[in-house]
């Protein structure tokens, strides 16, 4: 870590929520912001320059979901609903009455189960490469539905970093950015889900539904969508920005369901949050 780097980390440790002690960081100054990552992800898949951008503007609080990273893991049913009071009692710990709140992915379907129950807490949402889950989401396919599901069946940790990348990043980007690439998965390695808690997770996104709660969003929200996601169908982004009121999509030609290693990408979630 870099002494600026250092400067800026202001807060890390564990905290005890709920049932679970969550791992967590606190980085930069000025308004809040909450950032929930995806399935199996943690705090070290936050890629750098996106975190120096937004910690720059925000007093930026990243941690662990439950069952990933350095957060506890117990060996339970998890819910969507379950990880979210687990972010708004992160909050709470952390005397933050208020933030911005931006998840991504499985951390989207988390911030908008926030939306529906703690809209208090949210100043604005940002919702990256997620759906609404259950029948009004356009599913997986079949292909990648098969290739998530074996991510458990034997690989070594390192095969199913891979594997990860050619779901998280078109084929383009992973070509023209191989030491980029080589960086992430010595990241994705540092602190990896165990497959049980990995299927808890799994288990929780499929079981979740959120299509008729949409129109009860009443907090700035901004929907941002890689047309390249083969994750997250780009559809389900049109789904939300329908459906919620008010909602602003920003849709990105070039980028997969990992956005944030597009430059103007991170400008437009900045800008919004600003």
């Amino acid at each position: 870590m870099s002494s600026q780097d250092e400067q800026l980390m202001r807060k890390s440790g564990k905290v005890k929520v709920n049932d679970i002690n969550i791992y967590y960081e606190v980085h930069g100054d000025g308004y809040p912001l909450m950032m929930i990552r995806g399935l199996s992800a943690n705090i070290d898949w936050w890629p750098t320059e996106f975190l120096n951008a937004v910690l720059k503007n925000f007093k930026t609080i990243i941690f662990d979901n439950r069952g990933a990273g350095r957060t506890d893991k117990p060996d339970i049913e998890y819910s969507i609903k379950m990880m979210a009071d687990d972010t708004v009692g992160l909050m709470n710990a952390l005397n933050i009455k208020k933030a911005h709140v931006l998840g991504t992915s499985m951390g989207g379907m988390i911030a908008q189960e926030i939306a529906f129950n703690y809209p208090e807490k949210i100043e604005k949402l940002v919702l990256c490469s997620t759906s609404c889950g259950g029948s009004k989401a356009v599913p997986l396919s079949e292909e990648v539905l098969q290739t998530i599901r074996a991510m458990t069946e034997g690989l070594t940790q390192e095969e199913k970093a891979r594997v990860s990348i050619s779901l998280a990043y078109n084929e383009d980007f992973v070509r023209d950015n191989p030491d980029y690439i080589e960086d992430v998965i010595r990241k994705m390695l540092i602190a990896p889900i165990p497959d049980y808690s990995f299927q808890r997770q799994l288990i929780a996104m499929s079981k979740w539904n959120a299509g008729r709660r949409l129109k009860k969003i009443n907090i700035p929200t901004l929907i941002v969508q890689g047309k390249k996601d083969i994750l997250v169908q780009p559809q389900n982004a049109e789904i939300l920005a329908k459906f919620i009121p008010g909602a602003k999509l920003a849709l990105f030609d070039n980028s997969g369901h990992e956005i944030f290693s597009h430059e103007i990408v991170v400008n437009t979630i900045i800008n919004f949050l600003k």
